[in-house]
């Protein structure tokens, strides 16, 4: 989205909101599995995650300490929802 310009970039808004489509389909296939309380935790932790990647790794944002923090409690948290909740169909 931020090469995009705020939609101003033809081609950079083709891709943000062919992503936002696609995200959006996989999160509609996934709810026919788990509760959507459960999916929408589990897609808004991994988006936050890859978002955090994206910018660290293309745009040289850089994190401090509170921050990876809190990145790696939803990680963790991602991981207890999946690994121990029954909420969720393995």
């Amino acid at each position: 989205m931020k090469q995009s310009e705020q939609f101003t970039k033809l081609v950079p808004s083709v891709f943000t909101i062919l992503g936002y489509a696609a995200a959006f389909y996989c999160l509609s296939v996934v709810l026919k599995n788990i509760p959507v309380g459960i999916a929408y935790a589990i897609w808004s932790g991994v988006g936050i995650i890859l978002i955090a990647l994206i910018g660290f790794f293309v745009f040289k944002q850089h994190l401090d300490l509170p921050a990876i923090i809190g990145l790696a409690l939803i990680i963790a948290g991602v991981v207890v929802i999946n690994v121990f909740s029954n909420s969720v169909s393995h």
